[in-house]
């Protein structure tokens, strides 16, 4: 997929625990081979070129286009599985891998799991005692500074994605255009409990601008989220706070 996976897990027997890990492992590879776009081979490519039909692809494809078709049907468009014309899941299939990598250790009974797919993170349980995960949020405005520090704490499962142009440039696009999104910000950080809704709903964020994003954000149940724009305005939902420490 492009990008770095990490895994941090805690407790639970050690030999299930990493038999877990390294069948988690295999299945991240198997979705890379699957849903790459980058793979003339892949499942994803042949379909998008007429060569497959859905129903003769893995059955993860069906799975992964009908929450494509669901999260843009929440985001009014906003969100899209289609790029020039044919069938690209890139938005939607990294939060998927990494939520079911996560859940997949969690039911081999590890106690506290974080996986982290190129900035977005899954977390279930906790890292120890009395103690919740913790993720920082970089500042995109000021390399190497935290625009915050968003807890688990109260909860045993919680997601935090962030889309923006920091890192990679201008590479989120305008489904409505097919252009790259003409926006205010640089950044959108959505939290909620599973990483699959939560990296959607900040590509499509990001893609609204500040205004629009923010009152979408607001209404959707069980997230909150961070919005910095290029003039170094932060904007929030208002249950953020609650999340914060």
């Amino acid at each position: 997929m492009g990008t770095v996976f990490s895994f941090d897990v805690r407790g639970g027997e050690p030999d299930a625990v990493r038999a877990a890990l390294d069948e988690a492992v295999a299945q991240l590879h198997v979705v890379d081979e699957v849903f790459s776009t980058y793979r003339e081979d892949s499942q994803v490519s042949r379909l998008a070129r007429g060569g497959l039909t859905v129903g003769e692809c893995d059955p993860e494809v069906a799975e992964v286009l009908d929450l494509c078709a669901e999260a843009e049907r929440l985001s009014d468009g906003w969100f899209s599985a289609t790029y020039a014309g044919t069938v690209d899941p890139t938005g939607m299939v990294k939060g998927w891998a990494v939520e079911r990598a996560a859940r997949r250790l969690t039911e081999a009974g590890a106690a506290g799991v974080s996986v982290n797919g190129g900035g977005d993170i899954q977390m279930y349980g906790v890292p120890g005692p009395h103690r919740p995960w913790r993720v920082g949020v970089a500042d995109p405005l000021r390399p190497g500074g935290l625009a915050a520090v968003v807890s688990a704490a109260g909860v045993d499962e919680l997601a935090v994605a962030t889309s923006g142009s920091a890192e990679r440039g201008t590479h989120i696009l305008d489904p409505r255009t097919g252009r790259t999104a003409v926006t205010d910000l640089v950044a959108v950080t959505v939290v909620g409990p599973r990483i699959t809704w939560a990296d959607a709903w900040a590509t499509a964020a990001f893609a609204m601008g500040s205004r629009q994003a923010l009152r979408w954000l607001d209404s959707l149940p069980g997230v909150e989220a961070l919005l910095i724009t290029a003039g170094d305005e932060v904007r929030c939902t208002g249950g953020l706070a609650a999340r914060l420490g």
